[in-house]
């Protein structure tokens, strides 16, 4: 198969008309160089030995994972527990300031913070400060990020909490509202733990329940990231994210509402739980505590401006102020002498112990009943602090390891289970307080570790007289960001209606159905969306431009121009079982010829010529024969189809794959169907810059004819330019044409 050239003349290409091969393409010698420009492009493939690459590749994996050498295992140990390799290259003097005071001050806004939030998990507020405390230390540890700061995250807390409530509940045990959380002494019947012990009250088994979670979630990540499955998080848009967190804002806002009122009202449980809560507080509304209501008052219009100072400000100061540590201070003070708790009834934090509690197993009973709820926690748990370290090691010029980071997660969960605490993750605001405030390396976190054990070894008791609501105003200010992001939908919606849409429809699912369900439905609908886009991809018609061989949507861009008796195609997209048919029809309307349609149409034709002849007799069949056959001249006397559409004959359709990334089964099946039903119509079609792994589909799918020989050659040829193969079609068209078709 050869190619001598396809000339056009300047003045041509300048009145936009796109000569055929039949009008003055002859070339001579003077015009060489111009001729090899318009041969066709010829590469060769590279001849692949599939089974030598086989067992490479088996070698090559077993030599990986199974051949142990030193060199490999103390690489294995220092990427494992990754402060092995930096803190040897630590630089005491430039980096130690600047660590020790992000530590001090992270650690400072820890303190009210791990109390405040133990309320959102159901739990006393020692098991907030044991949280915070190991989880400092062993991301410290097993982090491979500099910046992230990893403990107590709202969202957590609250997945967390709705799970504690509810095995309370099944257990038996009685609500707020009617014991105090430090004092239930209930016995625990019929659990058959030993690790509970034979009498457990109220606080004993929610720290339970909470510590399980917490252990079941930390062996999903470890095991996920044993599995090397940490590229989950890429499937996790941030819209998403971002939509699930403030929905889980708008809950966890309303939970705390009981808090802010001194109402002491039951948790809902089940779906729709913001109508619950809402209609629980509005026909309790005449028990407020009147106590805790103008505590709340005043220390929200304490905080909510000196937070917003301290973001307007946080370029100018070098540290954050701790307006939360404060007012917890002032609060637990002006509670203690005012005797709030005893003479107005006003909720406390209660007795916190110092020290640390001996550390116990998990309830292996109670894995079966929260393995559902702690897959979510663990996907939310990892997917934030990969999003979070991956940000940060961006933003300062370093990489994180996904895998790893699913693992440092992971035992941050199960080792502090073990001592009491609940689920972690990185947060984002004590991130940003971390990276602003001069931190360099994990050292920070280990300092952040030591403020909290000073707390948990000395000053934990004096908090005995904390109000609840001041613990649930700090929970409240610090929703200011997610909440925020409401103001953001009129931008998000004008830079990308999907992703607003996902973020819209992410945060209502989570915000009045169900926390976890609005994850899961959020998943959902991204993955529609990607399927869509998909579904919604058009066939456009391409022209080419008059100075060069490039071709580009004809709706698009001004003075392209067609090939007569070829038109060019382009779909942009993979082509599979879901659009296959899709493709299909929208192809055949973007030619404007259905070739199905007119073959039944062909059909109906000779039926009724059949039908006719029968009834005539033979006096009217040579009348009858000619008009068939001048309905029938698209398939019987020519090569060229008349589309009624746009009134232009058209011999060959040229398609052009570059868009196309892969095909399956259906995908090759559809384009054999398209060009079979095409070519009965005596249209030719060709397919032209195909990626190699198109064509390596067509090839295993059979789109080629099977070998036969000719001239030596095979019936199979690909184009790599849309160029070449309107030459070659156009070559086809004429009897002397360019290319040589005898194959």
């Amino acid at each position: 198969m050869t190619l001598e050239c396809l000339n056009t003349t300047e003045d041509q290409l300048d009145k936009g008309s796109i000569m055929t091969h039949g009008e003055d393409c002859c070339a001579t010698a003077e015009d060489g160089a111009e001729s090899d420009q318009q041969r066709p492009l010829i590469l060769e493939r590279v001849e692949k030995d599939s089974a030598k690459n086989w067992k490479t590749l088996v070698s090559h994996r077993i030599k990986k994972h199974c051949l142990c050498t030193p060199k490999k295992a103390k690489s294995k140990i220092l990427g494992f527990v990754p402060i092995l390799r930096w803190l040897p290259q630590y630089q005491l003097r430039e980096w130690l300031l600047g660590d020790i005071m992000s530590g001090l001050i992270v650690g400072i806004l820890l303190v009210p913070q791990s109390i405040a939030y133990s309320l959102l998990a159901s739990q006393d507020p020692i098991y907030g400060l044991y949280t915070s405390f190991f989880s400092s230390i062993i991301y410290a540890l097993l982090g491979s990020s500099k910046h992230i700061s990893v403990g107590i995250f709202g969202v957590l807390c609250l997945l967390v909490g709705q799970v504690v409530d509810r095995e309370l509940a099944l257990a038996g045990y009685l609500t707020e509202s009617s014991v105090s959380s430090n004092a239930s002494a209930i016995l625990l019947a019929g659990q058959g733990n030993d690790s509970v012990g034979v009498e457990c009250d109220r606080s004993c088994y929610a720290i339970t329940v909470g510590a399980t979670v917490t252990f079941t979630a930390g062996v999903y990540q470890v095991l996920m990231g044993i599995f090397q499955v940490g590229f989950v998080s890429v499937y996790l848009s941030d819209s998403l994210l971002s939509g699930f967190a403030t929905g889980a804002s708008l809950t966890i806002l309303t939970s705390q509402f009981k808090y802010l009122l001194g109402l002491k009202i039951p948790r809902p449980q089940g779906w729709f739980t913001l109508f619950k809560t809402w209609y629980n507080l509005l026909i309790n509304l005449g028990n407020t505590n009147i106590c805790d209501l103008v505590t709340s008052l005043v220390c929200l219009l304490i905080l909510i401006p000196t937070k917003e100072l301290n973001d307007r400000f946080k370029a100018k100061l070098k540290a954050p102020i701790p307006f939360e540590l404060f007012v917890v201070i002032i609060a637990t003070l002006a509670s203690h002498f005012g005797h709030f708790n005893t003479d107005y009834g006003s909720g406390v934090a209660g007795d916190i112990p110092t020290g640390f509690l001996p550390p116990q197993l998990p309830m292996w009973t109670l894995i079966p009943n929260v393995a559902v709820d702690a897959f979510s926690i663990a996907i939310v748990g990892f997917a934030i602090t990969v999003s979070l370290s991956e940000m940060f090691a961006k933003k300062h010029g370093y990489t994180v390891d996904a895998n790893q980071e699913m693992y440092a997660i992971g035992f941050c969960n199960i080792l502090p289970s073990f001592f009491r605490c609940f689920t972690t993750s990185a947060a984002l605001t004590k991130t940003l307080v971390k990276e602003s405030t001069g931190c360099q390396t994990q050292v920070s976190g280990l300092v952040s570790a030591l403020v909290l054990l000073l707390v948990l070894l000395v000053i934990a008791p004096l908090f005995y007289s904390l109000q609840k609501c001041v613990l649930a105003v700090i929970i409240v200010v610090n929703l200011r960001g997610a909440l925020r992001k409401f103001i953001d939908i009129p931008r998000m919606w004008r830079v990308n209606h999907v992703d607003a849409s996902i973020w819209m429809i992410t945060m209502a699912t989570s915000a009045l159905v169900n926390t976890e369900l609005g994850l899961l439905v959020g998943v959902l609908v991204s993955a529609l969306c990607v399927l869509g886009r998909t579904q919604k991809a058009q066939v456009l018609e391409l022209g080419r431009a008059t100075t060069r061989e490039h071709y580009d949507d004809l709706l698009s861009y001004r003075g392209l121009g067609t090939h007569p008796g070829v038109a060019v195609f382009r779909y942009e997209a993979p082509i599979y079982y879901a659009n296959q048919s899709l493709f299909k029809k929208s192809l055949y309307r973007c030619v404007g010829l259905d070739p199905v349609k007119e073959k039944t149409r062909i059909i109906k034709l000779k039926k009724k010529k059949k039908q006719q002849e029968e009834v005539t007799g033979g006096q009217n069949m040579k009348s009858q024969e000619k008009e068939a056959a001048g309905k029938e001249d698209v398939v019987e006397a020519g090569t060229t189809v008349t589309l009624m559409k746009s009134c232009r004959s058209l011999s060959s359709l040229v398609i052009d794959c570059s868009a196309i990334l892969f095909l399956d089964t259906a995908g090759v099946n559809a384009l054999k169907e398209v060009r079979k039903d095409y070519g009965e119509l005596g249209i030719k079609v060709v397919l032209a810059q195909c990626n190699v792994s198109v064509l390596d589909d067509l090839e295993r799918g059979g789109y080629y004819p099977e070998k036969k020989e000719c001239d030596g050659g095979e019936n199979k040829i690909v184009f790599f330019t849309i160029a070449d193969a309107v030459h070659y079609v156009q070559g086809l068209s004429t009897p002397n044409g360019d290319y040589d078709s005898k194959c």
